[in-house]
Protein backbone atom coordinates (compact mmCIF):
# COMPACT_ATOMS: atom_id res chain seq x y z
CA UNK A 1 0.00 0.00 0.00
CA UNK A 2 1.47 3.30 -1.27
CA UNK A 3 -1.24 5.58 0.39
CA UNK A 4 -0.67 8.48 3.13
CA UNK A 5 -1.98 7.60 6.01
CA UNK A 6 -4.87 9.79 5.75
CA UNK A 7 -6.26 8.68 2.53
CA UNK A 8 -9.65 8.04 2.63
CA UNK A 9 -9.72 5.92 -0.59
CA UNK A 10 -6.43 3.99 -0.16
CA UNK A 11 -6.22 2.89 -3.86
CA UNK A 12 -2.98 4.94 -4.86
CA UNK A 13 -0.83 2.82 -7.04
CA UNK A 14 1.98 5.28 -5.52
CA UNK A 15 2.52 8.08 -2.61
CA UNK A 16 2.80 10.48 -5.27
CA UNK A 17 -0.61 9.74 -6.75
CA UNK A 18 -2.17 9.91 -3.64
CA UNK A 19 -0.98 13.04 -2.83
CA UNK A 20 -1.67 14.45 -6.00
CA UNK A 21 -5.21 13.09 -5.75
CA UNK A 22 -5.65 15.36 -2.63
CA UNK A 23 -4.29 18.29 -4.50
CA UNK A 24 -2.45 19.99 -2.07
CA UNK A 25 -0.89 22.72 -2.36
CA UNK A 26 2.00 24.64 -0.53
CA UNK A 27 1.36 28.41 0.70
CA UNK A 28 3.36 30.98 -0.26
CA UNK A 29 3.16 32.17 3.33
CA UNK A 30 4.71 29.17 4.89
CA UNK A 31 7.73 31.08 5.91
CA UNK A 32 6.10 35.05 6.00
CA UNK A 33 7.80 35.29 9.45
CA UNK A 34 11.22 34.68 8.07
CA UNK A 35 10.97 36.63 4.96
CA UNK A 36 9.70 39.55 7.21
CA UNK A 37 12.56 39.71 9.21
CA UNK A 38 14.78 39.04 6.63
CA UNK A 39 13.66 42.40 4.96
CA UNK A 40 14.13 44.37 8.22
CA UNK A 41 17.44 42.96 8.68
CA UNK A 42 18.28 44.29 5.41
CA UNK A 43 16.71 47.60 5.66
CA UNK A 44 18.85 48.24 8.80
CA UNK A 45 21.72 47.08 7.43
CA UNK A 46 21.42 49.51 4.17
CA UNK A 47 20.40 52.70 6.56
CA UNK A 48 23.78 51.35 8.44
CA UNK A 49 25.91 51.22 5.13
CA UNK A 50 23.99 54.86 4.18
CA UNK A 51 25.47 56.21 7.59
CA UNK A 52 28.94 55.13 7.46
CA UNK A 53 29.33 56.23 4.08
CA UNK A 54 28.26 59.33 5.13
CA UNK A 55 31.20 59.33 7.86
CA UNK A 56 29.04 57.84 10.63
CA UNK A 57 30.03 56.01 12.70
CA UNK A 58 27.01 54.32 14.57
CA UNK A 59 27.76 51.86 17.75
CA UNK A 60 25.77 48.93 16.11
CA UNK A 61 23.89 48.13 12.70
CA UNK A 62 20.35 48.05 13.84
CA UNK A 63 17.46 51.05 13.26
CA UNK A 64 17.68 52.74 16.73
CA UNK A 65 21.55 52.86 16.73
CA UNK A 66 21.87 54.59 13.32
CA UNK A 67 19.39 56.95 13.77
CA UNK A 68 20.73 57.38 17.23
CA UNK A 69 24.41 58.27 15.31
CA UNK A 70 22.86 60.87 12.78
CA UNK A 71 20.70 62.65 15.47
CA UNK A 72 23.91 63.06 17.76
CA UNK A 73 26.00 64.45 13.75
CA UNK A 74 22.96 66.33 13.16
CA UNK A 75 23.43 67.84 16.79
CA UNK A 76 26.80 67.94 17.59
Amino acid sequence: MSCSSSCATRDHSTYGECLRAKSLQVSPHVNDTYSTKQRTWDKDLDHYARAVNDGLSPSGTQRHQVDKAIKEAENG
